[in-house]
């Protein structure tokens, strides 16, 4: 079948990520149940524009996030690139067929002095534990790194003589994010504590309080009640952190590029974003500080 086939292709040859191939199969299982039930077809020669664009519009229609309505034409525009290529279709329906505009959204973060509430006030209690969400929050505020790369650490990623991680991103890419002496005190510490808990050796970095590998669920659960403590954002997830850390560095004058660097962007594009909230923290400083304003 043409949807399994491509899902194959994304999943090895484009080293699309688990979670993204699982929405790209959901979009089309939901694309191809509309189409089916709305114009009684079965086979993908037979759809058209105008049966994609009435896709859309019930999705409209429906109150669907144009985020999301968005995110399931692109998944539409890669199968049938694919499709395309391989011979299975002769003309590409995508091309007629344009994604509704959406608003900016900034990236949410936490404001610096409430990120080092979270540090040098909160207690993270005792013991292993303790002492293991205290580093995931420290190491996603101190390199930017996302949720799936966390949760896949090995020791042998850590360098702490040279202070610096080594994390695979998406697509595979490595690349090497250095850390402070600060943190290296936390991993070392931490590592210690692992070490006392535990007497099977685990590669991965962060286990559970039972030596098993780390779950993103629990590491989302640990990220979200400890930013709790200090913010009352209505996000507080792993991805916010991610955010903080690169508002905090370009709000104290960080190259950008080097920034997308340390985020393992593949476009200077998915960077840029954070120059808005800088933009918004200067028009703050100048109606305080300037006389007329």
């Amino acid at each position: 079948m043409n949807v399994e086939r491509f899902l194959q292709y994304i999943r090895f040859e484009k080293r699309f990520s688990p979670h993204t191939v699982l929405a790209y199969e959901s979009d089309l299982g939901q694309f191809f149940a509309y189409e089916e039930a709305t114009y009684e077809v079965k086979e993908v020669q037979e759809i058209n524009h105008s049966m994609i664009r009435s896709w859309i519009v019930s999705m409209m229609e429906a109150k669907i996030s144009t985020r999301s309505i968005n995110r399931k034409i692109t998944t539409l525009k890669t199968f049938y690139k694919f499709l395309l290529r391989n011979q299975t279709v002769s003309v590409n329906p995508m091309l007629k067929i344009q994604s509704p505009k959406t608003s900016k959204r900034l990236p949410v973060f936490v404001d610096q002095h409430k990120m080092d509430l979270l540090f040098d006030q909160v207690d993270f209690g005792e013991g292993y534990e303790a002492s293991r969400d205290k580093l995931i929050l420290e190491m996603f505020y101190a390199t930017g790194m996302r949720l799936s790369e966390l949760v896949n650490l090995k020791d042998s990623d850590i360098d702490l003589g040279n202070c610096q991680v080594k994390v695979l991103g998406k697509r595979n890419k490595e690349r090497i994010i250095p850390f402070t002496f600060a943190l290296r005190n936390v991993i070392t510490e931490y590592l210690e504590k692992k070490k006392e808990s535990f007497s099977e050796n685990n590669d991965l970095l962060f286990v559970t309080d039972k030596g098993k590998p780390i779950y993103q669920k629990l590491v989302y659960r640990i990220v979200t009640q400890r930013l709790g403590e200090v913010t009352t954002l209505e996000k507080k997830s792993p991805h916010v952190l991610r955010h903080t850390f690169a508002t905090h560095m370009l709000n104290h004058g960080a190259d950008i590029n080097s920034i997308k660097e340390i985020l393992g962007h593949a476009n200077l594009s998915a960077t840029q974003v954070y120059t808005h909230n800088t933009i918004e923290k200067l028009k703050q400083v100048y109606k305080q500080a300037h006389p007329r304003a």
